[in-house]
């Protein structure tokens, strides 16, 4: 079943032909997918957007159970961080600046907070 209405979560044309390729391919042996990925994804974004639960995607989407299998096969297979990263390259380019930062930052606070419930931890962990 195709994908009837629109919503303003659809990806455009130039932001699937970014997304697509960062997809694992269909498996070589097998059944073959008969699902859009497109629709797949547009599902996963409708329900970013909109905050709904997997079982109450609209029923033009495809099968809320087939969505959200590929949405925990992602997340697994790291297809999300590829996602992000491929964008904030792009974002970065599109700023004039280079696509990897040259400077990082710590929060020293958040460091040494760390090292105290670390080190408090590890002493009650001895001490039973």
């Amino acid at each position: 079943m195709g994908q009837l209405k629109t919503y303003s979560s659809d990806l455009t044309d130039g932001e699937w032909q970014i997304i697509e390729p960062l997809l694992p391919p269909d498996k070589p042996v097998g059944r073959l997918r008969e699902v859009d990925l497109r629709e797949v994804v547009d599902a996963i974004f409708y329900r970013v957007e909109n905050g709904v639960k997997w079982r109450n995607l609209p029923a033009d989407f495809p099968a809320w159970q087939t969505v959200y299998g590929y949405f925990r096969l992602w997340v697994r297979l790291g297809v999300w961080e590829s996602v992000n990263q491929a964008l904030v390259r792009q974002v970065r380019r599109a700023a004039g600046r280079a696509e990897e930062p040259s400077l990082g930052i710590i929060d020293s606070q958040s460091v040494r907070l760390g090292e105290k419930g670390g080190r408090r931890l590890a002493l009650m962990a001895t001490r039973k």
